[in-house]
């Protein structure tokens, strides 16, 4: 009696249930863009939202690290070095050559992540819990509600929180 066989044997006649489809599959969050939310101790710098549309590449990603340097200058200037310690997780656009390469050209020396924890940043247990907890349960009608409310809860996170 082959596997096949014997399983059908348990199931006494019960019908077998069909794969759900990938559209019955998809989670609200899949709907949205991403985002990419850049922080030091002292708040926000950057957020920015990845369209429909795209997948973030080296190019892409490197281009919001020129931005994330110009904010820098404007907003840390009193702090701003000739290098600053940068963590990011392993995404394969953050661990492009094209990227390295900008990253450097930047002046923005990486940091290596923890030994306990190589794929993860620590804004993945620390600042995105939150902000999942703030939109759970909410119901938005479009990408722009859904941007409105994340910068709302971020904007009301004092220095401390940070």
């Amino acid at each position: 009696m082959t596997r096949r066989q014997s399983n059908n044997q348990w199931s006494d006649g019960i019908a077998a249930h069909t794969a759900p489809t990938n559209s019955e599959c998809k989670t609200p969050l899949e709907k949205f863009s991403l985002a990419s939310i850049f922080w030091d101790e002292d708040g926000i710098l950057l957020t920015d939202f990845l369209p429909k549309s795209q997948t973030t590449k080296a190019e892409y990603y490197s281009s919001l690290l020129v931005q994330l340097k110009d904010i820098l200058k404007e907003k840390r200037r009193w702090k701003f070095t000739k290098v600053v310690l940068f963590l990011h997780d392993n995404a394969p656009a953050h661990r492009a050559l094209a990227t390295q390469k900008k990253l450097a050209y930047l002046g923005f020396q990486c940091l290596d992540h923890p030994p306990y924890s190589p794929d993860l940043a620590p804004s993945d247990y620390y600042l995105f819990p939150g902000l999942k907890k703030q939109l759970k349960g909410r119901h938005f009608s479009s990408d722009a509600e859904v941007v409105a409310a994340e910068e709302t809860w971020l904007d009301r996170k004092t220095y401390e929180f940070f």
